[in-house]
């Protein structure tokens, strides 16, 4: 059975923020229902397993979940926030003297080799521009539009017949941009904030506003916001498009219909 784990639906500081006593900080310092960490998740096959990023909270994530070690890695664009965790995992491989593989399209692994060259004594690096295969997944990539950070990527992931696209750092997709998302049983989308209202130049995700517009159009069987900001209530209710729901660290769901 394959299933997909949220191990961190934060945005790129995570909740809370060490500065603020907003309600919702507040309530994550006291009981934690809005404590997230970056975002990131695993998908596993009953036997084999592999993430999609690696921020700096990756140690923090296996010690919660009980686990040791992963071995593939699939990383969708070079920000702190989706990498910072790659020493500590290059430094696990090299103590449990495996070699792990880390996968990205080109571009994005020439950054992260720029700035830890050092990876590749413990790990192997390999290009998913032309596709990849992990777990029976078949993953294709495509560069999306970060707003005033530049470009992330985006994955879409099929197997026996399901279709699933991670896409947690876009916003303002063209029709270009947009296409893999159609005809999809599940949509995971960035959404940092529920409505935000920061000038749209120097914004770089998708609102909750912007992705109902979005979902409404390509039209996904489900769909999980992820991504979120100190904006982003979750003892709140707060509108949603039907099946669409907000993701929590911990959870787990079955990829297949």
């Amino acid at each position: 059975m394959d299933t997909l784990t949220f191990l961190g639906t934060g945005d790129a500081m995570g909740v809370p923020r060490v500065y603020c006593d907003c309600g919702v900080c507040t309530e994550a310092r006291s009981f934690g229902n809005n404590r997230r960490l970056r975002s990131s998740v695993m998908v596993e096959d009953g036997q084999n397993r592999f993430m999609i990023d690696c921020g700096p909270d990756w140690r923090n994530m296996m010690e919660t979940n009980g686990i040791r070690q992963v071995n593939h890695m699939l990383i969708t664009h070079a920000h702190f926030d989706h990498i910072g965790g790659l020493p500590e995992w290059s430094d696990a491989c090299r103590w449990l003297r495996v070699k792990g593989s880390l996968y990205a399209p080109r571009e994005v692994l020439e950054q992260i080799q720029r700035q830890y060259p050092w990876l590749s004594n413990h790990m192997i690096i390999t290009e998913v521009d032309d596709g990849i295969t992990l777990c029976g997944w078949d993953i294709s990539c495509w560069k999306v539009n970060h707003g005033k950070n530049g470009y992330s990527h985006a994955y879409r992931l099929e197997k026996n017949g399901f279709s699933w696209v991670y896409n947690s750092d876009s916003i303002n997709l063209n029709d270009k941009e947009k296409k893999p998302l159609y005809g999809l049983d599940l949509l995971v989308l960035g959404t940092s904030f529920v409505h935000e209202t920061a000038e749209f130049s120097t914004r770089s995700v998708y609102d909750m506003k912007e992705a109902a517009e979005l979902l409404a159009e390509v039209k996904p069987q489900k769909a999980i916001y992820t991504h979120m900001s100190h904006d982003v209530d979750v003892n709140q209710q707060i509108d949603l498009p039907p099946g669409t729901v907000l993701a929590a660290a911990g959870r787990s769901l079955k990829l297949s219909r």
